[in-house]
């Protein structure tokens, strides 16, 4: 196998140049995302006075709660047009190339696309930086210095994305190693299991009992690492239930579907409900930050009603700017996730689309069915993970903070936002099934 034909078999095939284009903006959107959000975070670890570990415990779970989902995002770029290169490279195997060899050329591409997109998210970083040093904490801006990351560390996080984009590149070899005939036939991949359930309601419920235990044993510098930790574990979990939740309300919607638009969405998340997952994950992780931004909003509303000394008033503040650029963040990313994740959807299914207009479907009735893929599992995921951030907290704060008229309105505004973005997202992808309906 030589360079030549891995340039014919990676080239882009007529009308698919978008197939390419993006996994290099999410890759680009990922790293600028990320760079930033650590950035403007690591300001707060160079104080030293008594109310700095506060700050940096604060800091230290919104970089937990951010980066976790931006690097799910960055895990979805890398699996973009999965079956374009599977089924190339499925080419490449069925000509007698080794494993070996159909290993090396799915890294090496999947490296160089993640490359150009970090690229363009170090420029973009380098330009917004001193708008984020403009945001004020403790009565004056952070500055630009203190929110560009070192080169060591910005290097650190690029090649961080290379290693993500390299290893969700392998692991994805594993259909294309063993049955490359099958991706050409279009076998359907395994369902989420059951156990998947099982094992993150175990793990959720471990997690539970360490909040609850830690923060009364252990000195603070401890609670603040172990805290962190676990909420990255616990936004994991959510990540591994989410598809048998798709799957298993897609069957029941199948069993009830009394229209082809109804029966062709719920075939649609069973033919995949880790890509039907991918679709709304970004919703499930805001609606998870969503009640962390409640319960503190109702924290400040406590705070105020009390009377607050001048350095209290200045925390009261300084929480209230973290919450919003959270939240903004947090919306970010949602608005990133879901939008490539729907544009690539059509991309990827542009072969099915044609074989069912050909069939005489028309493409109203695939743009509901896809719509109704996508929204109808919205809602129920949304509050099921904010239930399950709303356990989490619980041990920390109380009932009566989560419960609270305030906690209840954000996460609610979060929520009716994140379904808002998506319902948009999947009405300006229609262009791009309608191009796959032309072009039938």
């Amino acid at each position: 196998m030589n360079a030549r034909t891995l340039l014919l078999l990676f080239r882009p095939a007529k009308g698919q140049s978008s197939v390419l284009v993006l996994p290099v903006v999410a890759f680009a959107i990922v790293t600028a995302l990320v760079l930033t959000v650590v950035g403007g975070a690591q300001s707060f670890w160079t104080w030293t006075d008594p109310e700095a570990p506060l700050y940096q415990a604060l800091a230290a779970i919104a970089l937990v709660l951010l980066v976790v989902p931006l690097m799910n995002l960055g895990g979805a770029a890398a699996r973009l047009s999965a079956r374009r290169r599977d089924e190339r490279l499925s080419t490449l195997r069925l000509l007698g190339v080794t494993p070996l060899g159909v290993g090396v050329a799915t890294v090496v591409e999947s490296v160089l696309v993640a490359a150009a997109g970090a690229l363009i998210g170090v420029l973009a970083h380098l330009a917004i930086s001193p708008l984020i040093g403009m945001i004020p904490f403790r009565g004056s801006p952070l500055g630009l210095g203190a929110v560009l990351m070192p080169p060591l560390v910005g290097t650190g996080v690029v090649v961080a994305v290379l290693l993500l984009a390299a290893a969700s590149a392998a692991l994805g070899l594993r259909r294309v190693v063993i049955s490359p005939l099958g991706v050409r036939l279009r076998a359907t991949a395994s369902p989420a299991h059951w156990l998947r359930v099982v094992v993150g309601v175990a793990v959720l419920a471990g997690i539970f009992v360490m909040i609850k235990i830690f923060p009364a044993v252990a000195d603070l510098t401890v609670t603040i690492v172990v805290l962190a930790v676990l909420f990255a574990v616990a936004l994991a979990v959510v990540n591994v239930i989410g598809p048998w939740v798709l799957r298993v309300g897609a069957s029941l919607h199948l069993r009830r579907a009394e229209t082809p638009s109804g029966l062709l969405a719920a075939r649609i998340v069973l033919d995949s409900p880790q890509a039907a997952w991918r679709q709304v994950s970004g919703v499930a992780m805001t609606s998870f930050i969503a009640v962390f931004a409640g319960t503190g909003v109702s924290l400040l509303n406590v705070m105020s009603s009390a009377d607050l000394n001048a350095a209290d008033a200045a925390l009261a503040a300084d929480i209230r700017t973290g919450l919003i650029i959270t939240l903004v963040a947090s919306f970010l990313m949602v608005a990133a996730s879901v939008g490539v994740n729907q544009a690539a959807s059509v991309l990827d299914q542009r072969e099915l689309h044609t074989s069912l207009h050909r069939l005489g479907m028309p493409m109203e009735t695939v743009h509901s069915a896809r719509q109704r893929a996508v929204m109808s599992p919205l809602l129920a995921v949304s509050i099921g993970s904010a239930l399950c951030a709303g356990i989490l907290v619980f041990p920390l704060l109380g009932m009566a903070l989560i419960t609270a008229p305030a906690s209840l309105l954000t996460i609610g505004i979060v929520l009716v936002l994140g379904i808002g973005i998506v319902w948009v997202s999947t009405q300006t992808t229609r262009p791009l099934l309608a191009r796959a309906f032309q072009e039938a």
